[in-house]
């Protein structure tokens, strides 16, 4: 099972993998961390880890399906001359799953709460699990596919996977916190998950779009949004100095 170890080429594909884990791991980050921000503060670290549990929970149980996976592109019924698959299902619910509940959550974002209906805006607990479980799934489908086929040691992805959950349950939480202290990086993260709602349909109609091009852009934008946030926090420190030199100023005359 382990008979990889001596040689460079696995380990190779080990670090390549866990990279790439690690990648299509974020999508599952910035969901759970808008999902979580629905709930009491109290509540929220232990559906993060939950969440992520989950997440390791689905992917190791496709690893070892494998037969089941690598089935589920095998094609069920044609619509229009277009063949479709188990995967592709999977891919289109996940994908308008994604996109009805990014525009919610978009819409949601709009709402100025009153002051007595501000604790009532809060989800349930189990209902936010079940929306992150069901989304874990589509997720863990493909990353395991790519683990698939990249390498051909069970081990290996096994290792990639529960490397690149570790890595998730240590970044979530910041992230998540970083995410509700900026309306804007949420604005952008939810534009972001719907974005990648509207690719898995198109992926699930064998319609390919480089995931290289969509990361690109949604590095290009963070970094973007990360500058206007480091402008506003230098325009609001300004302001505030120049407010207390008024204020000093008034209180000499």
């Amino acid at each position: 099972m382990f008979e990889w170890i001596s040689s460079p080429e696995a380990w190779a594909a080990l670090a390549t993998l866990v990279a790439l884990e690690i990648v299509l791991g974020i999508d599952n980050i910035i969901f759970i961390s808008i999902l979580v921000g629905r709930l009491p503060e109290a509540q929220r670290n232990k559906a993060r880890q939950l969440g992520i549990g989950l997440a390791m929970l689905s992917r190791l149980l496709l690893l070892f399906s494998l037969v089941w996976v690598m089935g589920l592109v095998e094609p069920l019924f044609s619509v229009f001359d277009h063949e479709l698959s188990g995967r592709d299902l999977i891919l289109i619910g996940g994908g308008l799953f994604l996109i009805a509940k990014s525009t919610h959550e978009i819409h949601a974002s709009f709402d100025v709460p009153s002051e007595s209906s501000s604790t009532s805006t809060y989800a349930s607990f189990s209902a936010i699990l079940i929306q992150i479980a069901i989304l874990d799934i589509v997720f863990s489908l493909d990353s395991v596919i790519t683990a698939v086929g990249l390498v051909d040691h069970l081990s290996i992805m096994v290792i990639a996977v529960v490397s690149s959950v570790l890595v998730m349950l240590f970044a979530a939480k910041p992230i998540g916190e970083f995410v509700d202290a900026n309306p804007t990086i949420k604005m952008l993260a939810l534009a972001f998950l719907l974005l990648i709602g509207f690719t898995l349909v198109a992926e699930g109609f064998e319609v390919h779009v480089p995931k290289g091009y969509i990361y690109f852009a949604m590095a290009f934008s963070f970094v973007v949004e990360l500058l206007n946030i480091a402008n506003r926090k230098r325009r609001n420190i300004k302001q505030l100095k120049l407010n207390r030199k008024l204020t000093n100023s008034k209180d000499v005359v």
